[in-house]
């Protein structure tokens, strides 16, 4: 990779700086995810319910709204509100923590919904059957109706990583050092926008293609099934 980067009129040095930022581009797309898994979940989860009674309304219509408003603000601006929303209450929060933030606030409206469908794509039949067996609601969740849900999740969960690796990208508003922030700046060195901005392309391409060909792997293994 190393020559490759020297064939398109860039150093050794300038080559490893762009590798730098990718490194952290991953670092920002696995804290987006992981952040996402563990808001989302109970988010899906609170959404798909059946249980009637106000409380369970309510549960249903607050995440709701939550999803809502984060799937209807942009993921720049929702990383201007955290940056320099915090900043206004007086504490001074690193950027890799401000998008890492609203990447997990980003990511769990998403795969809220991503897992919420998966979850209400179990059969009817198979919630009756839970039933009749008298277990509790808690038991037929983990039991039953999430092995099964799990199937169907993991390719649009794949696929929707490949969304997060490519929207980190919007942390460059906020000064975070990743890809391309790092491109930008070699760019700014060299004037070669480019060859610069090619490599970024190849590098981000590296990193999405194998989880799309991943992605398209479960669904076809899921359609034999």
């Amino acid at each position: 990779m190393s020559n490759f980067g020297l064939s398109l009129g860039l150093t050794t040095d300038q080559f490893l700086f762009i590798l730098r930022g990718a490194g952290w581009t991953l670092v920002l797309s696995l804290l987006g995810f992981v952040g996402g898994t563990v808001i989302g979940l109970p988010l899906a989860l609170a959404r798909a319910a059946r249980k009637s009674g106000l409380r369970s309304w309510l549960m249903r219509q607050g995440t709701g709204a939550y999803v809502t408003l984060v799937q209807g603000v942009p993921l720049p601006v929702i990383m201007f509100v955290v940056y320099f929303g915090v900043s206004i209450g007086g504490f001074e929060v690193p950027a890799l923590v401000a998008a890492g933030i609203a990447m997990t606030m980003w990511s769990a409206a998403y795969l809220a919904e991503i897992w919420r469908g998966c979850i209400q794509a179990v059969p009817r039949t198979q919630w009756e059957a839970a039933e009749c067996l008298a277990l509790t609601p808690t038991q037929r969740f983990v039991h039953v109706i999430l092995p099964q849900a799990m199937r169907v999740a993991v390719p649009p969960t794949v696929g929707f990583l490949v969304q997060i690796v490519k929207n980190t990208s919007y942390s460059v508003v906020i000064g975070f050092f990743d890809l391309t922030y790092s491109a930008k700046v070699i760019n700014n060195a060299t004037y070669r926008p480019f060859q610069v901005f090619t490599i970024a392309a190849l590098i981000y391409f590296a990193i999405c293609y194998p989880m799309s060909v991943l992605s398209r792997r479960f669904e076809a293994r899921m359609r034999r099934a």
